[in-house]
């Protein structure tokens, strides 16, 4: 079975992981920040506080900002769940923003549109997400956010490896030149993967500060007191990433050239592979200004078209030997949101759910693997 997205742990990955095993620390260890410092120097940003998990790390960044109860935070709604969730966390309010309908995104003029729903409430935050590893348009959305008085959190688990071009000038996601921060996540189907675990990279070290005593229970030692003495100003969670993770990490970190290479190379045999499923079946559209290491395979299908439903198409791969997801339900869609907000009208979500499938794409995929995607797919969709 080729699942849509999976690890890949090599010999020197457990040998990490089992020397941590003999070492002092299993957790708040060396091994903690020498995970942080070399994940902010790949990336390019100043400071990098490990976590528990993504969610963790969108839930600290609400934390960090001091988002309170009645502000508002604006989302898209082609996400998962965790990035509207970590507004309600802290008692903010949700407001979905529309996406394209062909890349996915929060667009400026999506953006523009949520922003005139806030209406009185304070607009603290705004979380693009970096949907599949395309990086939405960050200058022109920061602009707009800073003239609302909100800043940027780029959500980008499935960006880690992107770099972009704005003007003349390369970046890399999660160097945070537009942004207060930005998100990462480490689950197994992700990038690199140390099971479970987050990461937020900021150029504030007032974030980055509060940060670390948000994921340790709130907790801070007063200078000059006691060796022992530690006081809590207000409550902080356990949101530490143990040391056996982080040497899972910086293992897999050494290896993410290699990485990247191997899904921008998976990426362009698929797009040769399913250049004559066009007009049905496309890729999403690829912004001009973002050069992806695809986390995600997403494919656009005509589904109406092809005379077969979704639910069809997925079935038909599966017995084929060919995994596949949806990503996202829109999650404006979801029971709790439609009743805390009522029905949204997001057509560009809309457009998006209804044609998107992610097929496998990991870096343990084989050459051939990819032309077997295609030619099940393929058949799937055959009448």
């Amino acid at each position: 079975m080729l699942p849509y997205g999976r690890q890949t742990i090599e010999d020197d990955d457990i040998a990490a992981v089992a020397e941590a095993l003999r070492g002092d620390f299993l957790t708040t260890g060396p091994a903690v920040e020498a995970f942080e410092r070399a994940f902010a120097e790949t990336v390019g940003a100043r400071h990098a506080v490990a976590c528990a998990n993504g969610t963790a790390a969108l839930h600290l960044a609400m934390l960090a900002l001091d988002v309170k109860p009645g502000d508002a935070v604006i989302a898209p709604s082609i996400t998962f769940l965790a990035t509207a969730n970590c507004a309600r966390y802290v008692g903010a309010d949700v407001v979905f923003a529309d996406v394209d309908a062909d890349t996915g995104l929060m667009t400026p003029q999506t953006l523009a549109e949520a922003i005139g729903r806030v209406g009185e409430r304070r607009l603290r935050a705004v979380l693009p997400v970096h949907l599949r590893g395309d990086v939405a348009e960050l200058p022109a959305l920061a602009e707009l956010a800073g003239a609302a008085g909100a800043v940027l959190v780029e959500d980008a688990p499935h960006a880690l490896g992107t770099t972009m071009t704005f003007g003349n000038t390369a970046e890399t996601v999660g160097d945070v030149r537009h942004s207060a921060m930005a998100t990462f996540s480490f689950h197994p189907v992700k990038t690199i993967a140390t099971g479970e675990g987050g990461m937020v990279t900021t150029n504030d070290p007032a974030l980055a500060e509060r940060l670390r005593i948000m994921r340790s229970h709130g907790m801070v030692r007063p200078e000059g007191a006691d060796p022992w003495w530690y006081e809590m100003p207000e409550p902080g969670f356990n949101y530490r990433l143990p040391d056996i993770l982080c040497a899972l990490g910086l293992s897999q970190l050494r290896k993410l050239p290699r990485f990247a290479a191997r899904r921008r190379a998976l990426a362009a045999a698929y797009g040769e592979a399913l250049a004559p499923l066009a007009p049905v079946v496309r890729q999403a559209v690829r912004p001009a200004w973002s050069d992806p290491v695809l986390h995600l395979m997403t494919v656009l299908i005509d589904f109406e078209a092809a005379g077969r439903s979704r639910r069809d198409v997925v079935e038909a791969l599966k017995a084929r030997g060919v995994g596949s997801q949806v990503h996202y339900i829109p999650v404006h869609r979801q029971p709790y949101y439609r009743e805390l907000y009522g029905d949204l009208d997001l057509p560009g979500a809309e457009a998006w759910y209804a044609r998107c499938l992610s097929l496998p794409l990991y870096p343990g995929m084989a050459d051939s693997d990819v032309a077997t995607v295609v030619e099940a797919l393929a058949a799937a969709l055959s009448r």
